[in-house]
């Protein structure tokens, strides 16, 4: 069965984003140390960098290696949206969970405006070809979605937010998950991918 998986950015504190939506104060480490962990990243995870910087870093034509389809709140989509960028991830299926967003912003992203749960249940009972659902953010949608979360990728960073965006907004509901692998980098981001128990 596919696999819902949170793959998200995350400071000490537990936060994704700052009070507004900023994730520009993630340390990134020096020149070297960013191209390095980059490099990583873009090699297990290539679909998770958006559409429109794909090019710039060598992924025009990656294959996707996790992920087919990407899950995302109204407020994760906002921001590229207020960039211009209508469809983010357009090398995947895109879904924005929001009752207020137009359906029709863009051919290539489908609008659900209903139950997140029953949509990512639908979503995982398809075909398995070996690629899983993106969630991708935000932390309401991830409290709402947490029954179906499967596994975590979580990049910490050294960095205390004080105030922002949680990992998860929801009601109290103790939810256990095993580490499988951990890797620390040399800039102080440490990647775990942890499975539901």
């Amino acid at each position: 069965m596919r696999k819902l998986v949170y793959y998200i950015a995350v400071t000490l504190d537990g936060r994704i984003a700052g009070p507004g939506g900023e994730y520009d104060f993630f340390p990134a480490g020096d020149e070297q140390q960013r191209a390095a962990y980059s490099a990583w990243a873009n090699t297990l995870y290539p679909e998770t960098v958006p559409t429109a910087y794909r090019a710039a870093i060598g992924l025009t034509d990656a294959p996707n290696r996790q992920f087919d389809t990407v899950v995302m709140g109204y407020g994760t989509y906002r921001d590229p949206l207020g960039q211009g960028i209508t469809s983010p991830y357009a090398h995947l299926r895109q879904y924005v969970v929001s009752s207020t967003l137009d359906p029709d912003v863009d051919p290539a992203v489908t609008v659900a405006p209903g139950d997140p749960l029953a949509l990512v249940r639908d979503l995982k009972r398809e075909k398995d070809t070996g690629l899983h659902v993106w969630l991708c953010g935000g932390g309401k949608l991830a409290g709402a979605l947490l029954p179906e979360i499967d596994e975590l990728v979580v990049k910490h960073y050294p960095v205390v937010a004080g105030a922002g965006i949680p990992a998860f907004d929801g009601t109290f509901d103790p939810t256990v998950f095993d580490v499988a692998e951990r890797t620390a980098f040399p800039h102080g981001v440490t990647l775990t991918r942890l499975t539901r128990r």
